[in-house]
């Protein structure tokens, strides 16, 4: 019985997507649940996993063509097993070879196996959480997180990554590779930005002395307390611009149309760098979550970004958004709102600089803020309360517990 594979329901938002890859090869022999194909729009990834035992009969849609919500990609032929290959000489002299090999290959899904040959994993010493002690895709990515954090024993040289073009000095060579459609959608919207709104940006800078020692001080009963999560920088900075949106409710309103929508609520958009551009996941009700809560959630916003979790609906809304680029080295930059938000915040690499206090020089460590927003909206003076909010709450830390 032929079983149709068809693309996901996407959301409203989403008008349709791309094949990606197949994972599977027509006569290949497929398992329930196991992933055959991911679809991939301007915003997540989405799998599309198998609905019975059988075989890949047939693929309608390559890698590549669009496809519309529910639209048919290929067909599995229920019940039927596949066909064994021709037994290669090489194969016939060595079958005690073989066997472990096969054994091997099924207990990893494909999209497990791709990125254990991607980054040169030992497929055996991969924990599996799967049914059976199946290998997972999400088990891969543990491993090459782990990998990375793990120093190299041996003085080998680093292989070079194997997307990435060798280019001989002084050799003209080229690489024509077609953009994601998640980077053509970053694009279009910050070109729409740039030409739709009346956008500037004003600058403040923070005395992070404060901040950096309350953490030091108490970094290891935080995590201690919280099951291990981490005090970063990030959840003051939240805290701080919830506070300041407060405030200053205009930074935190939307236009539409020709009304203007003040949001009653803050849901703080958190910029995160994937492999397939930048995303912007959202902190709903950031107003009620503690400093754990918040570093939780954004925490748990880059593990799903690297392993291409993310769903449409955390990506989805947002009434202001935070960007750090000083993670990257970033001293200074002025970020492209996000539209239909009408500000964004800007963070930055702290440096330290000499500065003026009380008529002696003292070197601090220094943060540029920036602060990118839509004039038809939000006028100078309440983008510079804002920023001021914001550095006093920074640099008065215990105002933010205190509500003052």
């Amino acid at each position: 019985m032929a079983i149709e594979i068809k693309a996901p329901t996407f959301p409203e938002s989403v008008a349709d997507g791309t094949v990606a890859t197949w994972h599977k090869k027509p006569g290949e022999a497929v398992k329930r649940d196991e992933l055959i194909v991911d679809i991939e729009t301007d915003k997540v990834v989405m799998e599309v996993l198998a609905e019975a035992d059988g075989v890949l009969s047939e693929i309608v849609k390559n890698e590549g063509d669009t496809v519309l919500s529910g639209e048919l990609l290929g067909k599995i032929e229920a019940g039927a097993v596949a066909a064994a290959p021709a037994a290669a000489p090489a194969a016939a002299a060595a079958p005690a070879a073989a066997a472990p090999a096969a054994a091997e290959d099924a207990i990893l899904s494909p999209a497990a196996r791709k990125i254990a040959a991607e980054n040169d994993l030992d497929r055996n010493a991969i924990p599996g959480t799967g049914k059976g002690g199946r290998v997972t895709k999400e088990d891969a990515v543990a491993a090459v997180e782990a990998k990375k954090s793990t120093p190299a024993v041996a003085a080998k040289p680093a292989a070079p990554a194997a997307s990435a073009p060798i280019f001989a000095a002084g050799d003209r060579v080229e690489k024509r590779v077609p953009m994601t459609r998640l980077r053509a959608k970053v694009a279009e919207r910050l070109v729409e930005a740039q030409s739709s709104m009346a956008m500037l940006t004003t600058f403040n800078e923070v005395n992070m002395k404060p901040v950096m020692e309350l953490r030091a001080k108490y970094k290891d009963l935080f995590e201690k307390t919280h099951n291990g999560v981490r005090l970063g920088f990030m959840s003051f900075f939240v805290k701080a611009a919830v506070e300041a949106l407060k405030r200053q409710p205009g930074v935190n309103a939307s236009i539409d149309g020709n009304d203007i929508v003040y949001h009653g609520y803050q849901d703080i958009g958190v910029a995160v760098s994937s492999d397939r551009g930048l995303v912007v996941p959202v902190l709903r009700n950031a107003e009620h979550m503690s400093l754990a809560e918040i570093e939780g959630g954004i925490n748990e916003f880059g593990k799903k970004a690297k392993a291409g979790k993310l769903t449409i609906e955390e990506m989805t809304g947002g009434t202001f958004t935070i960007s750090n680029g000083g993670v990257f080295g970033s001293l200074l930059s002025t970020p492209i709102v996000n539209p239909p938000q009408t500000a964004i915040l800007g963070m930055h690499k702290i440096q330290e600089r000499p500065m003026a206090v009380n008529g002696q020089v003292v070197i601090l460590p220094m943060m540029y803020l920036a602060l990118s927003y839509d004039h038809r909206l939000i006028d100078g003076k309440e983008a510079v309360t804002f920023l001021v909010t914001m550095k006093d709450l920074l640099e008065d830390p215990a105002r933010l517990l205190l509500d003052i």
